[in-house]
């Protein structure tokens, strides 16, 4: 009885921990996302007035990379917080840090008001959401898979697979409403504040949930565990992980950039060089991110029944493919053929997201796998996902107009994303409570006295 108790307590716990994981990461997800929708088409002409349109806009899109670069910042600071002092209290420091950051964002004055004030007021606070944000996906992630069962960690994966996709459905969808019943002046004036100032009701919310969840069995397990614990689990990571690191952040960079390119490059492309009403932009991204739902799902199933390998190398494969007819597609500016041409796209690419927090937690062992999945995530966003709308921009305009400079470079990230898939080694049912016994017994070296080598 006393078993069936316990079991059933797990199982309670680790569904509380995936719903608590994956709403309050898609919460924190909106608000960022939120951004980038707005950064394509509002931003410019309201912080960065003084410029020319594609300057603006160049611009604008900076900053939104200023956030994906404050995450790998926040990736290590978390990551090692939450090595040492678990991943509970961390999930709860960021979903507010980013609630915070947002609500301000809402309030700022524009150019118009206060200057060159208002854009660098702009990037600090986008700063902070990145930070904020680099803890929370990996924490997340964690709390999640390490609280499920061997047979169940694809599916938890997948469930946190829908966090993006949910939250630009979400974001889009106020910012669509907003401009459908406001008028442009109005829009551009305030309507676009009200989803950064409702942040703060979205707080609220992240933490009750978290507050309702236990610390992970396998972090629990650890702190028995008494020299690893100890251990500085940044300088770990980096020291016995470097090539899982560098592994899985190749791996990354391939869905990372292409997932940009396609929720905030594509947004630009299709209502400012396609000329398509800004309603019909928000619409189809909308659209295409129910297919990523769907998407995240398939590939965390999935990876529960093949393995973590196989199925990453058949999203990858498909991205690779749709690279090729992506751009064509939109150009034709029909309505039903550019929705099939994002959905299939994002839905592949969140197909992979789906596997990837399983397969970063399997990666590495409990002492280190906070640090270690962070750097490689969001050194991925760093190194790819962050700079691919400005470049983007970049090639497009560098190649007059065309969009095959961008599909190049998106290609080399496939493939390199694909080889790395290909010879990681397969994680599928790898115990998640285990500790890196060679990296203990250098630590315990290290520390013994001299004389005891030679008892």
């Amino acid at each position: 009885m006393d078993i069936q108790s316990d079991a059933a307590t797990h199982r309670k716990m680790g569904s509380r921990a995936v719903v608590a994981a994956a709403i309050g990461t898609a919460l924190e997800w909106f608000d960022f996302t939120l951004y980038g929708a707005l950064a394509a088409t509002v931003l410019p002409k309201l912080f960065f007035p003084a410029l020319d349109a594609t300057s603006a806009l160049l611009a604008s899109l900076a900053t939104f990379g200023v956030g994906l670069a404050a995450r790998p910042l926040g990736a290590i600071v978390c990551g090692h917080l939450g090595d040492k002092l678990g991943r509970r209290n961390l999930m709860l420091a960021t979903v507010s840090a980013m609630g915070l950051s947002s609500m301000l964002m809402g309030c700022m004055p524009t150019y118009a008001s206060i200057g060159v004030w208002a854009p660098i007021l702009l990037v600090l606070l986008r700063i902070l959401q990145g930070f904020a944000l680099g803890g929370e996906s990996t924490g997340a992630q964690l709390m999640a898979i390490e609280h499920a069962s061997a047979q169940r960690r694809g599916l938890y994966s997948g469930l946190l697979g829908l966090c993006s996709p949910l939250s630009q459905i979400l974001a889009n969808g106020v910012l669509l409403a907003l401009s459908s019943l406001m008028s442009a002046e109005s829009f551009d004036r305030y309507g676009w504040r009200i989803p950064f100032v409702l942040s703060f009701v979205l707080v609220i919310v992240g933490v009750y949930i978290r507050l309702r969840v236990s610390e992970t069995p396998a972090f629990e397990q650890l702190r028995k565990t008494t020299v690893v614990q100890a251990r500085n689990p940044l300088r770990d990571a980096l020291r016995f992980h470097w090539r899982t690191v560098i592994r899985w952040m190749l791996f990354f960079c391939g869905p990372a950039a292409i997932f940009y390119l396609i929720v905030v490059f594509s947004l630009s492309y299709v209502t400012k060089t396609l000329a398509v009403p800004k309603q019909t932009g928000f619409l189809l991204l909308m659209a295409a991110n129910t297919c990523a739902i769907v998407g995240a799902l398939l590939g965390g199933i999935l990876s529960d029944r093949i393995g973590r390998r196989k199925a990453l190398a058949l999203g990858s494969c498909m991205t690779l493919l749709m690279l090729f007819v992506y751009f064509q597609i939109l150009d034709t500016k029909s309505f039903v053929p550019m929705l099939l041409a994002m959905g299939v796209f994002l839905g592949f690419t969140q197909f992979q997201s789906g596997i990837q927090p399983v397969a970063f937690a399997e990666a590495f062992p409990t002492n280190v796998r906070y640090s270690g999945s962070a750097l490689a995530y969001t050194g991925a966003n760093l190194i790819a996902g962050g700079p691919m709308p400005v470049l983007a921009v970049w090639l497009f305009a560098l190649c007059d107009g065309s969009p095959w400079g961008v599909v190049a470079v998106c290609v080399v990230l496939n493939v390199i994303s694909l080889i790395a898939i290909l010879t990681a080694p397969e994680t599928l049912g790898i115990d998640m409570n285990r500790v890196d016994p060679d990296m203990n017994a250098k630590t315990a070296e290290r520390h013994t006295p001299m004389q005891s080598h030679f008892h």
